[in-house]
């Protein structure tokens, strides 16, 4: 599959070849390239400058039936036996970096509108995955997850529970904190940002990857709950994929 929007070209990687691309671009984003053995389960996509082919953006996808999310990269992280009672299939996204040097929210658009069409085309009910939070350093991010923690929780029916053996508990590691709603909504990366505006939610706690030099938190996305304005805005980006 390849399709093309502006500057910008989405295909599916094609061998070896690809994945050590995107091996590359991760080690760039991440403090490893953060190979694992859900590459080879893995579909991988990558974002290409339609003139030079350089790789600006890439991730992987891992679709799953809902009871099946047991299998899932981030059930390494997190306990998700209630979302093993989800209906439907489910669409794990991981690994999501785009090239700092190339910060155009066009890519990100793209990258929505391949998932778009994914998601409508094996009817998907829920999408999931970490959202990563740069540095190990919970102090720096306390306002963003304040935001979280006060507006974003994910329904108590579905709440992922606290499996990784270092976590920062928010409940607790906010404890006195006065939080700064600029800077919290300021601090949220833009993929998690993205996931939001669909209604998307996160865990009551974040992890440390000291082998990613990152902190994350487990997000989800409810396909029936996206608000209508943003499903259609998602759809009419997916139709202009050329």
């Amino acid at each position: 599959m390849q399709v093309q929007m502006g500057r910008y070209v989405l295909r599916v990687a094609a061998g070896p070849q690809d994945l050590t691309r995107a091996l590359a671009l991760r080690a760039k984003c991440f403090e490893a390239a953060g190979a694992d053995g859900f590459d080879a389960r893995c579909t991988h996509v990558l974002i290409e400058m339609a003139e030079g082919g350089a790789l600006v953006c890439c991730f992987r996808i891992l679709p799953l039936a809902a009871g099946d999310i047991a299998q899932s990269y981030s059930a390494r992280f997190y306990n998700l036996t209630a979302l093993a009672q989800f209906g439907g299939p489910v669409l794990e996204i991981g690994r999501f970096c785009t090239d700092p040097d190339h910060p155009d929210p066009d890519i990100l658009r793209l990258a929505w509108a391949f998932l778009t069409r994914w998601v409508d085309a094996h009817q998907v009910g829920l999408l999931f995955g970490c959202a990563s939070f740069k540095g190990c350093d919970a102090s720096l991010h306390l306002d963003a997850f304040a935001q979280l923690f006060a507006r974003h929780q994910a329904p108590p029916r579905w709440q992922p529970r606290a499996k990784a053996p270092e976590v920062f508990d928010f409940a607790n590691g906010l404890a006195g904190h006065r939080a700064d709603s600029r800077r919290g909504a300021a601090g949220i990366p833009p993929l998690l940002r993205s996931y939001l505006l669909m209604g998307g939610w996160v865990s009551d706690h974040a992890v440390f990857d000291r082998a990613l030099g990152t902190m994350h938190v487990f997000t989800g996305v409810e396909i029936a709950a996206v608000p209508e304005s943003r499903a259609r805005l998602l759809r009419a980006l997916a139709d202009a994929m050329g």
